[in-house]
């Protein structure tokens, strides 16, 4: 009769005892899902400067609008990036920016674009909604047609 009296004294210990263990491993589970976000994020954010440089280098100086447009795939994978957080800079040689590239468009060699330093990434951590500020990324790459295509070649669309 001992031993039934000392099971019955810890009969909602499995209870308690399952709610800590959950709540832990609930936690432990949405901060994975949490950090996944946060890669995908900055992964994207890096797809962005690669496919915006390869846009503008192909692209006219004048269409830096639709560069940047199409750079964010239109809004649709990044919440929150605008068209005008994407900067594209047409450097020259030096690697330095050529301030009027209609004027100087023969100075133009290399295309970089990067994320505007204002872009910060929504955490949504329950109780907890903060911002996090993205890392910088940069994406350099040769100029190549910028726009100007050969006779009867056609021009591309950007």
């Amino acid at each position: 009769m001992k031993n039934c009296r000392s099971l019955t004294g810890q009969g909602g210990l499995a209870t308690v005892e399952m709610a800590i263990v959950g709540s832990l491993f609930f936690i432990i589970l949405l901060g994975i899902i949490e950090v996944g976000r946060l890669m995908f994020s900055w992964n994207a954010l890096n797809e962005v400067t690669r496919r915006g440089a390869r846009l503008a280098a192909v692209c006219s100086v004048n269409d830096t609008e639709a560069v940047r447009n199409a750079a964010i795939f239109n809004g649709e994978v990044i919440a929150g990036l605008t068209p005008e957080d994407v900067i594209i800079t047409y450097l020259d040689t030096a690697g330095a920016p050529v301030v009027d590239t209609n004027t100087n468009f023969g100075d133009i060699i290399f295309v970089r674009v990067s994320i505007a330093d204002s872009f910060q990434y929504r955490l949504l951590i329950p109780f907890y909604y903060g911002w996090l500020n993205a890392p910088a990324f940069s994406t350099t790459v040769v100029a190549e047609s910028l726009g100007v295509s050969p006779p009867g070649a056609g021009t591309p669309t950007c």
